[in-house]
């Protein structure tokens, strides 16, 4: 199964390991190809820090309709930092399985959705994932 398509800022959940697991929302998940995803992660995240010691994640996205996978994945660094955005460091999850979650006894009605409170923070979460989809 290849990856889903789903709305720009939708909330996805990275977990890691590197010791006891780790999970934390990002908001800059960009499909790129049909097994491959790009993110941005602080420079200061722990789950970089993770990530750099063990690839090994996963990266699980609820939404409206039938979205609700989690992707099991190796991650790489590929920019660091990046020029859009010189805190955060450009992350390609490279996709090994897609598990689908769906139960044709139940449908999602909606997504955890968030908003930005802060325009300035609006902006550069918008041009973070611009320059994640130009990378890909």
């Amino acid at each position: 199964m290849s990856l889903p398509d789903w709305e720009p800022g939708t909330v996805a959940v990275l977990s890691t390991g590197a010791g006891a697991p780790h999970a934390i929302p990002v908001s800059t998940a960009v499909k790129t190809g049909p097994d491959t995803i790009l993110l941005a992660l602080s420079k200061r995240r722990e789950t970089l820090v993770r990530l750099r010691e063990d690839a090994r994640c996963a990266l699980t996205l609820s939404g409206p309709g039938d979205l609700t996978v989690t992707a099991l994945a190796l991650a790489t660094v590929i920019e660091e930092p990046i020029e859009a955005a010189p805190k955060v460091v450009a992350v390609r999850l490279d996709v090994h399985e897609v598990q689908d979650h769906w139960q044709p006894g139940f449908a999602i009605e909606a997504g955890v959705r968030w908003h930005w409170t802060d325009p300035k923070a609006e902006q550069s979460d918008a041009e973070v994932r611009a320059a994640l989809q130009a990378l890909g």
